[in-house]
């Protein structure tokens, strides 16, 4: 990865800012847990506070509050150039901003990931998708396919950060179907640079207990309670990759646990003959 570009802006601005105002980093510090009361111990000096209901559903007043106040804490700290760990449809996830090439670096340093491995990138519409991906597939085809546990691999425009995996044309593309994250991205309003909530070659996270070693690296942890059954090793695969780069043809690169079945390969084939 090339040298690392600052991010705008100063963390302790963005702290003390009220509501959403930018203030980008790169200063490390420890992490800030957010979590409810509880009896289970947490990590020294931090705080904890669990999404209210489900974090895939969005919640709705009363509980409302507690979502806005998660939603604010997260922007702040992508704004700020931190490496965050969020709930998503598949697994536990470490989000950045994409086009903070320090924080970039944060994640593959946190996670002990050979900077050979690309990084996802998740967006909050579809739409945003034309913006940094030269796209030639129907539209109907990335609406039938998104939101959902898959990622989709596509050329990457000249938009992204070009220290976002700069050793290859390509980008993995995710919009999750979770309510949380689809929320966070649409807020921040640029791309996150989104892996698995782990170190490499350890199993991924289904809650947030699963990567408690890594808390101390992290600006914020967002807890949306387990996912999936919070156990079960098919949950653990993470999403479907599927390459969608060669106009008129697709590969599955990895099935996940968004198995992306029989019927649903027909009607990819049938939109890419159309091409």
């Amino acid at each position: 990865m090339s040298p690392a570009r600052p991010c705008r802006g100063l963390r302790a601005a963005v702290a003390a800012s009220v509501g959403l105002s930018e203030g980008p980093g790169g200063s490390a510090r420890r992490g800030r847990l957010l979590r409810p009361p509880s009896p289970a111990p947490a990590a020294p000096g931090a705080r904890l506070l669990r999404l209210p209901g489900s974090g895939a559903v969005r919640a709705a007043s009363p509980e409302r509050a507690g979502w806005t106040e998660a939603l604010r804490a997260a922007v702040a700290e992508l704004r700020a150039g931190a490496v965050v760990a969020v709930p998503t449809d598949t697994l536990y996830g470490l989000a950045c901003s994409a086009s903070c090439s320090a924080a970039l670096g944060a994640v593959y340093r946190l996670k002990g990931r050979s900077e050979a491995k690309p990084l996802a990138v998740c967006l909050g519409r579809v739409a945003d998708v034309y913006r940094y991906c030269h796209v030639r597939v129907p539209e109907g085809l990335l609406k039938d396919l998104l939101p959902g546990p898959v990622t989709l691999v596509l050329e990457r425009s000249e938009e992204l950060n070009k220290d976002l995996n700069p050793f290859t044309p390509l980008v993995g593309i995710r919009i999750p179907d979770h309510a949380f994250i689809q929320d966070l991205v649409q807020v921040f309003g640029g791309p996150v640079a989104l892996t698995s909530a782990n170190l490499s070659s350890q199993a991924s996270s289904l809650n947030v207990e699963e990567f408690q070693d890594l808390w101390p690296q992290l600006s914020l942890v967002i807890d949306g309670g387990p996912i999936g059954d919070g156990r079960s090793p098919e949950y653990r695969l993470g999403s479907t990759v599927v390459d969608l780069s060669v106009p008129g043809k697709f590969d599955i690169i990895r099935p996940g646990w968004g198995r992306i079945t029989g019927s649903k390969c027909v009607n990819i084939f049938m939109a890419l003959a159309t091409v």
